[in-house]
């Protein structure tokens, strides 16, 4: 089974200020799931009242979202569901979110324009749907909403830095927070200076940095050919040479990425990690303990992380 596995070399997060800065990151980190009908098998394996980010996707529709985060509002986690909104329906769709939103407490939302071949209603983008619920009576207190490090299949380069822009206005606009979150992107420097760009353009939104989490890398491409979940999996089906690494033994470890931005995190506003589990959130929440230090240093055999 090919998963993500620690090589016990030395970290430069190992000491120091650095160190504290990724324990934090690492602790405090979001879970992503993906509404599945087994998704909730996956419920017991989180920490006490984790941050899980919901997914939204074609193959389910909104309601398969807010269903599953209410479930997990249950359980006495924070939920952000993501909406799309290429399948949002209408105004009075909007007005439904908005109510679910509102009679769950729930103010925080990741918004995207979603993989919907044709739009369900008038809604096309992020932007529009960010628009129609902060016009909506959504008690909403942060939105997030997507950035492009590596850039986008069908958006120029161009175009998503309007976009970013524009959506940080809308916020500010309405006196309403935010976050951007990245897609997910194995290249450090080319995060790092998407980053640096862009906060020299006029962003000044914390950054939630897209990471994968520990994964089965056969079982997230399986995945990813079923779900057809977006901008994540698109990237690893087209680039032959990172689907290799992953599945090459002593392959990625998300430290690989932790630990050459670490020490820039705070300058750079990297708030929060946002990790991808694929629904395979045993082995990412083993590596979590180990780095933050909630539990001994677990055996490579056993198919999870031990600390670098």
């Amino acid at each position: 089974m090919a998963i993500f596995r620690s090589r016990h070399r030395p970290s430069p997060v190992d000491s120091g200020a650095t160190a504290a800065v990724v324990n934090d990151r690492v602790r405090y980190a979001h879970l992503e799931l993906i509404p599945t009908p087994k998704a909730h098998l996956q419920f017991p394996e989180l920490p006490d009242a984790s941050t899980v980010s919901v997914t939204c996707s074609p193959a389910k529709d909104i309601e398969a979202t807010l269903d599953m985060a209410a479930q997990l509002l249950d359980l006495g986690h924070t939920v952000i569901p993501h909406l799309a909104a290429r399948m949002v329906e209408g105004h009075d769709h909007v007005a439904r979110i908005a109510a679910w939103l509102n009679d769950h407490g729930v103010g925080d939302a990741f918004i995207i324009g979603g993989d919907a071949p044709e739009p369900h209603g008038p809604y096309v983008d992020a932007a529009g749907l960010i628009t129609a619920l902060l016009d909506s009576n959504a008690n909403l207190t942060n939105v997030g909403f997507g950035g492009y490090p590596d850039g986008h299949a069908t958006i120029p380069l161009a175009a998503l830095a309007d976009a970013l822009n524009d959506k940080q206005q809308l916020l500010d606009a309405a006196g309403v927070g935010g976050w951007v979150s990245t897609q997910m992107c194995f290249d450090t420097k080319a995060v790092t200076r998407w980053i640096s760009a862009s906060r020299s353009a006029g962003l000044h939104l914390p950054i939630h940095l897209g990471i994968p989490g520990v994964i089965d890398t056969t079982k997230l491409l399986t995945m990813g050919a079923k779900l057809g979940i977006g901008a994540s999996l698109r990237y690893l089906r087209k680039n032959r040479a990172v689907v290799s690494k992953l599945a090459a033994p002593g392959g990625y470890d998300p430290m690989d990425m932790l630990a050459p931005m670490a020490p820039d995190f705070d300058a750079l506003g990297i708030a929060a990690l946002h990790v991808f589990t694929f629904n395979q959130v045993a082995n990412t929440v083993a590596w979590r303990n180990a780095v933050i230090g909630e539990q001994e240093p677990i055996d490579t055999n056993t198919s999870a992380l031990t600390r670098g």
